[in-house]
């Protein structure tokens, strides 16, 4: 049995990575540490004039329905090179929310501006902490909400956020217009200045319920699910970058007259790395299968990527400072900004053990299923 994505999707892959490599990323992640806005807005509209922002979207929203299996490997492709463009925020979790629970007159409002490189931000957390239905505290009230919420991604380039709310004793979803009244954005620091983070506040800012009924947490589940997967393909991309890295500094390092790559203490670290990084890419690979194919254990195969991504990146990151020695600690050396990078991606949607707790309750889930 062949796991390897097929041809026609590597080729686009290359297409992807090749217009990502133009735009030198690496110098638009540090103009983000340089105090400037990190989101290259005018990058994101050539990215969206080339159909990439509407990948798993219908063409009847203007998308090109070219599968999760493409955005799986445009999302590894925006980890390896750090790119700061928010497909995390606007399709990993909103375009996702709005196809999920949205109406199809929302679909038919909201979908296309996406495609055509609106910002949209997903407004979820209220503080540290990991995801719960219980710590949802903005309140819905009559086609308004009230509250405050942070960290929110990518809000202060945002038009519009889908965000988390309560009203009486149920958490729904809520469109809210971010240029809209009622809506304060103000930034925050972060270890990684590259993707902005916000608090925002609302005041009885108008927003409108995304979909029918009252809605309830197993949909914002659901959304975290999928963006799980595809926020795993972009830490894989991050540690395969690291381990990249790392090798090529090993190779072209000299010390005691040979290569630092020599050394046995430094090849155990390369090889502890790419086993790492390999588990890693197993379990992404399911991931991408199973939200590609709606599977029914789509999240004992969110949680058990997410798992393994986040503990490969973070590891192949410092391991990847390591190997450079006293230079890796250094400003002008990249290895900083994957380990920056790290840091963010493994607290998004939920920290380490967050998620290992999911895999065990879904497994325990399954196990009372099957008996």
């Amino acid at each position: 049995m062949n796991f390897e994505f097929p041809e026609e999707l590597i080729a686009l892959r290359d297409e992807f990575r090749g217009f990502v490599a133009d735009h030198k990323p690496i110098e638009l992640v540090r103009r983000g540490l340089d105090g400037q806005q990190p989101c290259d807005l005018a990058l994101w509209k050539k990215t969206a004039e080339l159909g990439w922002t509407g990948t798993t979207i219908a063409e009847a929203y203007g998308g090109t329905a070219l599968g999760y299996e493409l955005l799986c490997l445009v999302a590894e492709e925006c980890g390896r090179t750090l790119v700061p463009l928010p497909f995390s925020s606007a399709v990993y979790l909103a375009s996702e929310a709005i196809q999920l629970a949205g109406t199809e007159a929302q679909k038919q409002s909201y979908l296309p501006r996406i495609v055509a490189g609106a910002v949209a931000t997903f407004a979820l957390a209220e503080g540290p902490g990991d995801p719960d239905a219980s710590d949802i505290k903005t309140a819905a009230t009559a086609g308004s909400i009230s509250g405050v919420k942070m960290p929110v991604l990518d809000a202060d380039v945002g038009e519009f956020a889908v965000v988390a709310a309560r009203e009486g004793s149920n958490v729904g979803l809520y469109l809210v217009d971010l240029r809209g009244p009622g809506v304060e954005r103000q930034g925050l620091e972060s270890l990684d200045p590259s993707r902005s983070l916000s608090k925002v506040t609302f005041k009885d800012a108008p927003a409108e319920r995304l979909g029918e009924g009252k809605g309830d947490w197993s949909v914002i589940r659901a959304i975290l699910e999928r963006a799980a997967i595809l926020l795993s393909f972009e830490q894989l991309g991050g540690a395969q970058a690291c381990l990249d890295m790392a090798t090529e500094y090993a190779k072209q390092r000299y010390a005691f007259g040979r290569p630092i790559g020599s050394f046995q203490a430094i090849k155990h670290r390369l090889a502890d790395v790419y086993v790492a990084v390999e588990l890693a890419r197993a379990n992404a690979y399911y991931g991408a299968w199973a939200i590609s194919a709606g599977a029914a254990d789509l999240a004992i195969a969110a949680a058990s990527t997410r798992v393994c991504a986040t503990a490969a990146f973070e590891f192949a990151s410092k391991e990847n400072i390591q190997v450079h020695g006293g230079v890796g600690c250094t400003w002008e050396y990249d290895c900083h900004l994957y380990y920056r990078r790290s840091k963010l991606l493994g607290l998004m949607l939920g920290g380490p053990s967050y998620w290992k707790n999911y895999l065990i309750d879904q497994l325990e889930a399954s196990d009372a299923g099957k008996s």
